[in-house]
Formats: C-alpha cells, sequence, structure tokens
C-alpha cells in the first residue's frame, strides 16, 4: 500500500508539471479525463438551448470551470495517495489517515502523525499541496495574456472583413488603395498569430475552449477566413501582392493542422454533435467561390482570366487547411461564419 499511494502520488505530480510547465504538447491521461468528464455535462446542459446564442452562453463556462476543477482532482489524487500511504506506516484506521491526509494536504494543523516517518509524510504532503495550488495560480496569468492577445487579432479581423466576416470582405478591404502590395504589415501581424496559435494551443489545449468575449467570434473562424483569404489572392488574383502571403497561409495552415492533430491523434477529441451538418466552416461550393469572384471583379481586383482554372487551384490549396479548420469548428462549437 505504501507503494501504491507514492506511485499515486508520483502521477499526479508528473501531470501536473507535464500539463503546465512542460514546453510540449503533451496530452496528459488525467487533464483529458477531467476535460472529457467537465465537457460532457456542459455539452449535455448546452444541448437544451434551442438558440446558438443559449448554447454560447453555456459552453463559455467549461473552459474556466475545467481549468479549475483540474487541481481539485490533483489535491482529491495526492490525498488518496497518501492515506494509503499513512496506513501503511501504521497511523490509525482508514478513517483517521484520511483525516490526516487532508488536514496535511490544506495544512490545517488540527491533526498530528503519531510517528517520525508519518510527521515526514504529512510534511511532504503539505510541501506539494501547496506546489500544486501555486502552479495553477502562477500560469492563470500566462493563459489569460496568450487569450487576450488571440483575440486581439479576432476583433481587429472583424473591423476588417466585415460584420459578418468573410474572406472576400477581407480581400476588398486589403485592395481598398487598389494595390496588394502594401499590406506586409497586416501579413506578418497574422503570420505571427498564427505561430502563437501554433505555440499555445497545443502546450495549453484549454485555450482552444475560451471562447471570445463576443458570441459571433471565434479564433478558429477567424484562422478559416485569413486562410480563405490567402488561398483566394493565391489562386485567383492576378496583380502584384505582398510576399508575406505565401508565408502567413504557410504559417496558418501548420498551425491548425498542429492544433487539429493534438486534439484527434492525442487527446482522442470528438467533434460535437451541437451544430447541424451544413454548420460551421463546410466547404464552399464552385457556385460559392464564382460568387466570390465576381464580388471581386465588382470592387475592382484584378483576376485570373479562367475561373475554372482559379477554382481548380483555390481548391487544391483549401485542401491543405479544410479538414483541421472544420474538425476544430465542430469540437469547438463555433458560431456559422461564412468564410469565402
Amino acid at each position: 500500500m505504501l507503494l501504491a499511494g507514492a506511485a499515486v502520488v508520483m502521477y499526479t505530480l508528473s501531470a501536473a508539471i507535464r500539463a503546465f510547465i512542460m514546453p510540449r504538447n503533451e496530452s496528459v491521461l488525467l487533464s483529458n479525463w477531467v476535460f472529457r468528464g467537465v465537457r460532457l455535462v456542459f455539452y449535455m446542459v448546452a444541448a437544451l438551448g434551442r438558440t446558438y446564442a443559449r448554447r454560447d452562453w453555456v459552453l463559455a463556462l467549461y473552459a474556466p470551470v475545467a481549468l479549475v476543477l483540474l487541481p481539485i482532482a490533483w489535491l482529491a489524487l495526492i490525498a488518496l495517495g497518501y492515506t494509503g500511504m499513512f496506513w501503511a506506516v501504521g497511523e490509525g484506521s482508514w478513517a483517521f489517515c484520511y483525516k490526516l491526509s487532508s488536514n496535511s494536504l490544506l495544512t490545517l494543523g488540527s491533526l498530528e502523525a503519531n510517528s517520525l516517518v508519518g510527521s515526514f509524510l504529512s510534511y511532504s504532503e503539505a510541501t506539494w499541496g501547496l506546489l500544486l495550488m501555486t502552479l495553477l495560480i502562477s500560469y492563470l496569468p500566462t493563459i489569460y495574456q496568450a487569450f487576450s492577445r488571440r483575440e486581439l487579432v479576432v476583433a481587429q479581423l472583424e473591423l476588417r472583413a466585415g460584420a459578418p466576416s468573410s474572406a472576400t470582405n477581407l480581400i476588398v478591404w486589403l485592395n481598398r488603395g487598389g494595390s496588394l502590395l502594401d499590406d506586409d504589415h497586416e501579413w506578418r501581424a497574422w503570420e505571427e498569430w498564427f505561430v502563437q496559435i501554433d505555440e499555445t494551443h497545443t502546450s495549453l489545449p484549454v485555450l482552444s475552449f475560451f471562447r471570445s468575449p463576443q458570441p459571433g467570434r471565434s479564433w478558429i473562424a477567424s484562422a478559416g477566413i485569413l486562410l480563405d483569404a490567402a488561398a483566394l489572392i493565391i489562386s485567383a488574383v492576378d496583380q502584384p501582392r505582398s510576399n508575406q502571403v505565401e508565408i502567413s497561409f504557410k504559417a496558418g495552415c501548420l498551425a491548425v493542422n498542429r492544433v487539429y492533430r493534438f486534439f484527434e491523434q492525442r487527446a482522442r477529441s470528438k467533434p460535437s454533435e451541437l451544430l447541424g451538418p451544413t454548420d460551421a466552416l463546410e466547404e464552399p461550393s464552385r457556385r460559392e467561390f464564382l460568387e466570390a469572384y465576381k464580388c471581386l471583379q465588382a470592387h475592382n481586383v484584378q483576376l485570373h482570366p479562367d475561373p475554372d482554372a482559379a477554382w481548380r487551384r483555390y481548391h487544391t490549396l483549401r485542401g491543405r487547411y479544410t479538414e483541421a479548420v472544420t474538425f476544430l469548428a465542430k469540437l469547438l462549437t463555433a458560431p456559422d461564419v461564412k468564410t469565402v
């Protein structure tokens, strides 16, 4: 029992370190269990909502609640492990060992161990309890800063791509001066945003589920609009453009695919069923592409003379990210946004 309790404690500490300190996109089984359990409850409640706004309001609580419950799960396992160790060293009955373990973990000081070994275990448990709580508290500002940086770009994109936002509106805005050559600053900022998404949303995956302050916004919908805009420019626009477009497109494809692979392969997550089969960033049809093509022509954007060839090129480029964006949009229950 002593070894079993120690194993539970060491596994819990390892899970906490891998979840918050280790700078890798590590999938932690304990964290997955907590987040999946909380997610199941919230999705059952959200399914009762008749409107998207109601479901969005419920799901906005999911990530914060899951993040708060995670250290509670850590502390519960630590208490369980030390209960077994206290019993193994002869501190008394199971009931007394549980009380002693909980008392030590929360540093209440109302109970004392009966032996030197028991005292050592009691002090070590108090140390781990304080360490785990400090770990979460210290990382909350980091999570909030990453969330704020992400949402700043999402809000700025809405100003440029209109409301409702679309890739066509964004290209029209980028071409407002009659040229796409003076947009280096915009595309460079979006490249940096994609790189940050790649790093933060795989090392701290709970960030993906933090919803935007405005119900109609979503970071994955914004990513889809930026990628669609880049794909449209590369495939259909026949005029000089910023060299940053291709780099930002590549950064975006890498970012959304890495986040997608993390949730689909490592975290074994499944898309939400709260969205219908035609909602949220579905593959645009050839008709929708031609509508965007005509809209860009009407706004004096120079396009390739062969729309069929442009469609084939666009469809090929979109194949690099459409599966990832659609999966994440359904997983995160993103709002229905017209990307093209």
